[in-house]
C-alpha cells in the first residue's frame, strides 16, 4: 500500500512539474506595440521642428506594382509615422503638398535600407528590423532630408528621418 502510494505521488508530482515546463514554454508574450514604423519629423531650415502650414499626401508603391496610400491630407502637425517595406531594398515614397493658394508641389523620397529578420518566438509572428543606409529626394518642396537614426525597430518614440522643407511648407 505504501508503495502504491509513492508511485501514485510520483506520478502526479511529474505530471504536475511537466505540464508547468510546457505552460511556460508556450506562454511567451509577444510584444503588444509591435508595429515596425518610420518616424519623420518636419523640420524649418534651422532645424527646429515646424507643424505642416501646407497639406501632405504621401503614396508609396506596394510589391505587386500597384501604389497605395498612406498619408492622407496632413496638416498642422510636425511628425507622422510611415510603415516600412520588408520586401524591397529601396522604398520610394511619392510626396504631394499644396499650399493655401492651391500650388501643388510633387517630391520624391527614396529611402534605402538592409531588412533585419527578427524572431521572438515560434508564438509570436515574424518581423523585421531595418537599418537605413542612404536617403535621396527630388527638390521641389523639400530643401533637404537627413537621417537621424537609422535602426526601425518597435521603438514609437525614436526619429529616424527629418524632412527639411522649403519655402513656406512649415512655421
Amino acid at each position: 500500500m505504501k508503495r502504491q502510494f509513492v508511485r501514485v505521488f510520483l506520478f502526479l508530482l511529474i505530471t504536475h512539474h511537466l505540464s508547468l515546463i510546457t505552460s511556460s514554454c508556450s506562454s511567451i508574450s509577444c510584444p503588444v506595440d509591435n508595429i515596425v514604423a518610420t518616424n519623420y519629423v518636419i523640420c524649418d531650415a534651422d532645424g527646429n521642428e515646424a507643424s505642416i502650414v501646407d497639406t501632405l499626401w504621401i503614396w508609396s508603391e506596394r510589391s505587386d506594382g500597384s501604389d497605395t496610400l498612406l498619408l492622407n491630407g496632413l496638416t498642422g502637425q510636425s511628425s507622422f509615422s510611415l510603415p516600412i517595406s520588408y520586401s524591397h531594398p529601396e522604398d520610394v515614397l511619392v510626396l504631394l503638398k499644396a499650399d493655401i493658394a492651391g500650388y501643388y508641389t510633387l517630391d520624391t523620397l527614396w529611402l534605402k535600407k538592409d531588412d533585419i529578420p527578427h524572431f521572438e518566438s515560434v508564438d509570436c509572428p515574424a518581423h523585421f528590423f531595418h537599418r537605413l543606409t542612404a536617403v535621396r529626394h527630388t527638390s521641389g518642396g523639400i530643401d533637404s532630408v537627413k537621417i537621424v537614426n537609422s535602426f526601425v525597430d518597435y521603438d514609437q518614440n525614436k526619429t529616424h528621418l527629418n524632412i527639411y522643407l522649403s519655402g513656406l511648407g512649415a512655421q
